[in-house]
């Protein structure tokens, strides 16, 4: 097995200066870091995590904290968590916050006590008061993505503000008769974000001066099939069809451009479609949306974390960035 003084000779530099240059901590020249990282690579040297946690008092490991890990958002959120502590060594480990109690409570009480982690990252999860004390009991950086919780350091995307630019661009398009397909209510559990988005979407039409119509709202369950089977509903009620639909998911929003088109309708001469999310399909469907971009979401809570651990300053917190993405599947209202 290649020892690090192997590497140290080759380098011609200390070992404290290749411990320094592979781990990420501590100042060591760029010029130097090639030199050190070049002698490993050649020698196939590999840190060993066990003794550098002894050395340092860290895991090199993040926790992360996930309501569902089978959705795309989430899963797209924690690629960008990956790709970016990767690239400064680090590890993760999931945790799958489910909504039953004793399977949180053990999260909380057992896991995270163990000291395996050097900081938490949650994605879209509403923390109770005695969950979120336990999580600062341990002492560790806690960066929130979907927040806001006042007692932590939180990223943030504005759901209302996010959902009443969908619904404007299509009230500025001309549509008045506009439905909203929005969440079932075990979907709506971490900080309300379905609920946020149709006050968003509600807010915008009373703006208009246009009421809102119960029938012009259809649940779902933020999947392609659950967007399906609700335009259809939608678009199956005597005197009620809606000119456009305002999805509160990119998904749900393809779901429903498949339901048009299946149900003979054109999109968008018959129908316009908005979703939110930028989701990687929404380029092949030519779907219009409020990009929230997932991916830089969990990028910036990965440097967000490391800047806490490693007291180098980095982003800021706060309000996350969003972009209405105009595409081809809204139209202005031709009647």
């Amino acid at each position: 097995m290649v020892s690090i003084d192997e590497v140290a000779r080759l380098a011609g530099v200390s070992t404290a200066t290749v411990s320094r240059a592979l781990s990420g901590r501590g100042h060591v020249s760029d010029a130097t870091r090639l030199r050190v990282e070049s002698a490993a690579q050649s020698l196939g040297y590999v840190v060993s995590a066990s003794a550098s946690s002894l050395a340092s008092g860290r895991t090199r490991n993040i926790g992360v904290l996930v309501p569902f890990l089978d959705r795309w958002f989430f899963s797209t959120v924690l690629s960008g968590i990956a790709s970016a502590l990767m690239r400064r060594g680090y590890d993760i480990t999931l945790y799958s916050l489910s909504p039953d109690p004793g399977e949180r409570r053990m999260v909380f009480e057992t896991f995270l006590r163990r000291q395996r982690v050097d900081g938490v990252i949650a994605i879209s999860i509403e923390l109770g008061q005695e969950e979120t004390e336990r999580l600062l009991a341990l002492g560790l950086p806690v960066i929130a993505i979907g927040g806001p919780n006042p007692l932590m350091t939180t990223l943030t995307v504005d759901d209302v503000s996010v959902a009443r630019l969908a619904t404007e661009h299509l009230l500025a398009l001309g549509h008045r008769d506009i439905a909203h397909i929005g969440a079932n209510p075990q979907f709506d559990i971490d900080f309300h974000i379905p609920t946020r988005r149709r006050q968003g979407f509600e807010q915008a039409l009373a703006d208009a001066g246009i009421p809102h119509r119960p029938a012009l709202y259809e649940p779902a369950d933020f999947t392609i099939e659950g967007g399906f089977r609700a335009a259809k509903q939608l678009l199956g009620r005597p005197g009620e069809r809606p000119t456009a639909i305002f999805a509160a998911s990119d998904e749900m929003a393809i779901g429903a451009v498949l339901a048009a088109r299946e149900l003979g309708y054109r999109v968008p001469a018959d129908l316009s479609v908005i979703g939110i999310d930028g989701h990687e399909l929404g380029e092949f469907f030519r779907l219009t949306t409020v990009d929230q971009f997932p991916l830089g979401q969990g990028e910036r809570a990965a440097d967000a974390i490391l800047a806490e651990l490693e007291h180098d300053g980095g982003p800021e917190p706060g309000q996350l960035p969003y972009e209405l993405v105009v595409r081809a599947t809204t139209a202005r209202l031709e009647r």
